[in-house]
């Protein structure tokens, strides 16, 4: 029951409405095909009712900030549908927490013990991996299969249909995206990624979370609570 795969979910109804038409498109038949075949011969992860977490935690009408990742952790017991995040109990990994050490940087906040970042989702920060699927141990497995095609389209619907958002762009990978934005409308902060290969290069130092609450606060919108308790 662990490798079942569900690739139309019961998917929070605003984003729902919005990615119907991806939902049919046969680029979204062929990538259900492609992972019905592999979990016949391989453990897919995140399990199958965290594939949309992102989505499910963040409904499309309540998005005020966007972090963007490249592919789910590959290893078991890590990835759980939200970008840069693992479960409590499961070894922070060492990305996350230089995303933790930039945010005791940046706003004192103590550095948590755990690495689940569902309380960002639920307050409006979009945790989109942009493949959503990977086979276990096997990183970028999953990659160019379609996920990609539907995560940009999500982006792009985004940027279509909403307002000041604050999309957030670790590394040369995310910083793609910007061309599915429209940065009249919205807000964009990048720097290079917080992995240990490229974080002292010009991550720490950024101020990324006090800098989205500012862009928010001076829009009107409430700013998150990035504490992690």
């Amino acid at each position: 029951m662990e490798n079942r795969i569900v690739i139309k979910p019961q998917i929070e109804g605003s984003w729902l409405e919005k990615m119907e038409f991806e939902f049919q498109s046969e680029y979204f038949k062929a990538l259900k095909r492609f992972l019905l075949q592999e979990k016949k011969q391989y453990q897919v992860l995140p399990p199958s009712d965290d594939i949309f977490s992102a989505f499910n935690h963040t409904p499309f009408d309540k998005v005020k900030a966007v972090i963007i990742g490249q592919d789910p952790y590959h290893n078991i017991g890590q990835a759980h549908g939200l970008s840069f995040s693992v479960r409590k109990g499961v070894r922070i990994p060492p990305s996350l927490r230089n995303i933790y050490k930039e945010l005791n940087s940046d706003l004192g906040i103590s550095i948590p013990a755990h690495g689940e970042l569902t309380k960002w989702a639920d307050q409006g920060v979009l945790l989109l991996n942009a493949i959503l699927t990977v086979r276990a141990h096997q990183a970028s497995s999953h990659r160019n299969q379609g996920w990609e095609q539907f995560t940009n389209a999500a982006i792009r619907t985004l940027s279509q249909y909403r307002e000041n958002l604050v999309f957030i762009l670790w590394g040369n990978f995310a910083q793609a995206k910007i061309e599915l934005i429209d940065t009249h409308k919205h807000h964009i902060i990048k720097s290079v990624h917080p992995s240990p290969m490229a974080a002292s290069r010009g991550f720490f130092g950024t101020k990324p979370f006090s800098r989205t609450n500012e862009y928010l606060i001076s829009k009107g919108i409430d700013p998150i609570d990035w504490n992690i308790e």
